[in-house]
C-alpha cells in the first residue's frame, strides 16, 4: 500500500486492506497526535484531512485513501516548524483541558477556516459540532477559532 502523508509518500506491507487509516498512522507511521477515541466515527479525535477534506479515521480503511493526500496534525504546520494559526490560538487562548480531542478538533477547524476565513460563532459551532469534547471547553475552542481567522472572539 502506498500511502502520501503530509507531503510524503510511504510504502507500506499493511496486511488488511480494510484496516482503519488510525492504525495505520499510529502504529505503521507512528504518528500519534491522531487520537482513538470512540472507534465509530462519533467523536472526532481521530480526524485528519483526506485531499483536503476532514475525514474520520478511525472508519476509513487505509485503502480506500491510497493515492490521496492525507495531512494529520503532524503535518498541519508549517516545514520551518512554524505553527499553523489555528495551533497557535490553540496555545494564545489555553484551550486544551484534557488535551485529548484537541488534534481532531484543530484539524476540523482548518478545514473551516480554508473553507470560510472569517466564520461567525455560529458557523464555527456548526462546523465543529462532528467533532466532542468530553471537558467541554466548547467556548475556550470557538474563542480560538475565531481568534486565528482574525475575527471578533466576542461576536
Amino acid at each position: 500500500m502506498r500511502l502520501n502523508v503530509n507531503g510524503k509518500d510511504y510504502d507500506m506491507d499493511v496486511p488488511n486492506a480494510d484496516t482503519p487509516l488510525l492504525w495505520v498512522l499510529r502504529d505503521y507511521l507512528g504518528l500519534v497526535g491522531t487520537k482513538f477515541g470512540c472507534g465509530i466515527a462519533q467523536c472526532g479525535a481521530c480526524t485528519v484531512h483526506v485531499d483536503g477534506n476532514a475525514m474520520f479515521s478511525c472508519s476509513t480503511p487505509a485503502a480506500v485513501v491510497e493515492g490521496r493526500s492525507i495531512t494529520t496534525i503532524e503535518g498541519l504546520a508549517d516545514e520551518d516548524g512554524t505553527l499553523h494559526p489555528l495551533q497557535q490560538a490553540w496555545i494564545d487562548h489555553d484551550v486544551p483541558q484534557c488535551g485529548y480531542c484537541q488534534a481532531g478538533q484543530i484539524m476540523r477547524a482548518a478545514v473551516l477556516l480554508e473553507e470560510n476565513p472569517n466564520p461567525t460563532r455560529d458557523q464555527v459551532d456548526a462546523a465543529l459540532s462532528p467533532n466532542l469534547c468530553r471537558c467541554g471547553t466548547y467556548n475556550r475552542i470557538r474563542t480560538a477559532v475565531l481568534a486565528a481567522a482574525g475575527g471578533d472572539i466576542e461576536a
